[in-house]
């Protein structure tokens, strides 16, 4: 597997990491314990040594199973996690609380340090600079070594980096979500901060195997309320699939592999995080790394998508205004 460096931070990860999320939460019902123990174990005997994970996911659960997985291989490996999205009172990012989940968060992922700290979501009642400074705080303690912010615009970036440099920004970008780059990304390459796109894979949608009668349980399954995954978006989007199998054919991959081989490419500080769930995802994942897409086919893949007008949000109303474009 390629590795790749986060901007400047100097924080080196395989150019694919794992998203854990699905494993205990957000597309369907949790895997058991030992069968999320062999994809996570797996994913990392096939060169991946990035895994993405929150206390929000589960909640709590995603923690504990990729602590158990990663335990015997901690220093071999990267481990993001996130802070801030839940607590008694919602959204929550003030200093006591961000250090009160960092610790639980170790106890969890059963490790001393944790390599990647993000905010998962800014908090409009804490000023930035007191999160990055409590960040910074935690930094020199030991107990995390880089931080990084989530669904997060150029300006909050701006001032976050002024306090300490932040290693790494999530934000939700693939094929048919492209609000990075206006603003977030030039931010970002500026100050020499690596991108780690979730939804790599359109939340599934860009796999090609969703189609207007696909039903998503609406107690498992948070793309039950997405307003992209409506029936009706479903079928006006079907498009930006045919687009993709057409690529894959040319160059003899799958469309998976063409949607996170064209985010390899936009960038070489930017690693996506696919959620992967199941061993056979692993593979075509890691595919992905192998496909070389030209300047012709990029070009022609821009061209497509912008003959598509892609309908509905990529995220439900309450979680849009939760993040800050």
């Amino acid at each position: 597997m390629q590795k790749r460096k986060l901007g400047n931070s100097g924080l080196e990860v395989s150019a694919l990491g794992m998203g854990c999320m699905n494993l205990s939460f957000g597309t369907g019902k949790a895997v058991d314990t030992n069968e999320g123990i062999h994809v996570i174990r797996t994913a990392f005997e096939k060169g991946i040594t990035f895994f993405d994970t929150a206390e929000a996911y589960g909640p709590l659960t995603n923690e504990l199973l990729v602590g158990e997985a990663l335990k015997p291989i901690r220093k071999e490996v990267i481990i993001a996690t996130k802070f801030g999205m839940i607590s008694e009172t919602g959204i929550n990012s003030r200093p006591e609380h961000i250090r009160k989940v960092a610790e639980e968060s170790l106890k969890r992922l059963k490790t001393d340090y944790i390599d990647l700290f993000y905010q998962h979501r800014v908090d409009p009642n804490v000023p930035i600079e007191d999160v990055a400074g409590t960040l910074k705080d935690l930094i020199q303690e030991g107990k995390i070594r880089h931080y990084g912010l989530s669904e997060v615009g150029a300006e909050t970036i701006r001032r976050a980096h002024a306090v300490h440099p932040v290693a790494a920004v999530q934000n939700q970008y693939s094929i048919w979500t492209r609000e990075p780059e206006s603003l977030v990304l030039p931010v970002c390459e500026e100050l020499g901060i690596g991108f780690v796109p979730w939804g790599p894979l359109g939340t599934g949608f860009l796999a090609g195997n969703i189609t207007t009668e696909t039903k998503f349980d609406s107690a498992t399954d948070l793309r039950a309320i997405f307003p992209r995954f409506t029936p009706e978006a479903i079928k006006a989007n079907m498009p930006v699939v045919k687009m993709l199998r057409n690529m894959a054919s040319k160059k003899n991959a799958t469309p998976v592999q063409i949607a996170l081989a064209w985010l390899l490419a936009q960038k070489p500080w930017i690693v996506p995080i696919p959620g992967m769930d199941k061993v056979e995802y692993i593979q075509d994942n890691i595919k992905s790394t192998n496909v070389a897409l030209t300047q012709e086919d990029l070009l022609e893949i821009d061209r497509e998508m912008s003959k598509i007008n892609v309908q509905g949000a990529r995220l439900n109303e309450g979680l849009l205004s939760m993040s800050e474009d």
